[in-house]
């Protein structure tokens, strides 16, 4: 996409029946003001496997790593406001309650998060006429507005800052279940007194908890049982029983 315009028209579709990602201190306000929060886990192998190249290094940086079997794999753990319908804070006239303290990404919307996933507009909730007016949203292939950079960046940040703390908040709710990154995820929805327990937890540690938890892969796709067992890699279903595994359709070779 070379270049192409943007412009919000309140239609509030993208308020409605998505899991919002949060940061951690996000997370934690959400609860606290009654909302659920989901949690999302994936994981892939500390050599990498399962990640192409070129998305190494961002996957690794939001990720941490753990044990898993004999080997260790890199957690990527995703704390989402959980938004089944409409978003608790989206007024009857499609208006925030929370404008001025929204989510950091609900101020990116529509751009994504992860640099190796490009903006396509017809993925997106917004109708036609969002995408013909208003200002430039990217030009000659880059993103126009350096505010809207600077925040995209301070949530890319918030992902590799949080993530400790996010696999130990996940430790003391006893989830040990992870998908196979591009194959799923495993999803959580603890109770909401029990996260903001365990979040005050870790927050009131002076040194960050090592993540020595052993983690269980679940897979969509049982063809990666084997490799990823010659690798050393435990596979099962044990964890939460209020674990819900969400499979991917993974790409064609």
């Amino acid at each position: 996409m070379i270049s192409t315009k943007y412009s919000c028209v309140g239609c509030g579709k993208c308020c409605h029946d998505h899991h919002v990602p949060l940061t951690l201190n996000e997370s934690r306000r959400w609860a606290e003001d009654g909302g659920t929060v989901v949690v999302l886990v994936e994981a892939f192998l500390e050599n990498g496997f399962g990640v192409p190249e070129l998305q190494l290094e961002h996957a690794r940086r939001r990720s941490t790593l753990v044990p898993t079997g004999t080997t260790r794999a890199w957690l990527a753990v995703t704390f989402a406001a959980y938004n089944a319908g409409p978003c608790r804070n989206l007024s009857a006239d499609n208006k925030c309650a929370i404008y001025e303290r929204r989510p950091l990404v609900c101020r990116i919307y529509p751009m994504e998060i992860n640099p190796h996933i490009p903006l396509r507009p017809e993925l997106k909730d917004c109708p036609p006429e969002s995408w013909t007016q208003g200002p430039q949203l990217i030009a000659g292939g880059r993103l126009a507005d350096s505010e809207l950079a600077a925040i995209i960046e301070q949530s890319r940040q918030a992902d590799r800052d949080d993530i400790r703390a996010k696999a130990a908040i996940c430790a003391r709710l006893g989830i040990s279940t992870t998908a196979f990154k591009g194959d799923g995820f495993a999803t959580y929805l603890p109770d909401r007194v029990a996260f903001l327990s365990a979040a005050k937890e870790v927050a009131e540690q002076s040194v960050p908890a090592d993540n020595d938890q052993e983690w269980t892969f679940q897979l969509a796709d049982e063809s990666l049982a084997l490799p990823l067992q010659g690798q050393g890699v435990a596979i099962g279903r044990s964890g939460s029983e209020h674990c819900n595994f969400v499979p991917l359709q993974r790409a064609p070779e």
